[in-house]
């Protein structure tokens, strides 16, 4: 597996992690960071790079930094 991969599976587990210990369905965290469901399951399976600007979105809904959303990803 390439780098590129290996650091959006990781990004995306974290995500997931974080989301479900918050409560949270995909659909939930979705409306609260205005992106689709189908979108953030992309970003968990690893299959979507988002932007750093979505990524923003995402860690203000979940209450947290850039930098805890990214604690862990290798």
């Amino acid at each position: 597996m390439r780098t590129r991969e290996k650091i959006l599976r990781s990004l995306g587990l974290r995500l997931r992690q974080l989301r479900e210990s918050r409560g949270l369905t995909q659909e939930g965290l979705g409306e609260k960071a205005q992106l689709d469901q189908t979108y953030l399951s992309g970003v968990e399976r690893g299959a979507r790079n988002p932007s750093i600007l979505v990524l923003e979105r995402v860690a203000a809904s979940l209450e947290i930094s850039l930098a805890e959303l990214f604690q862990g990803v290798k």
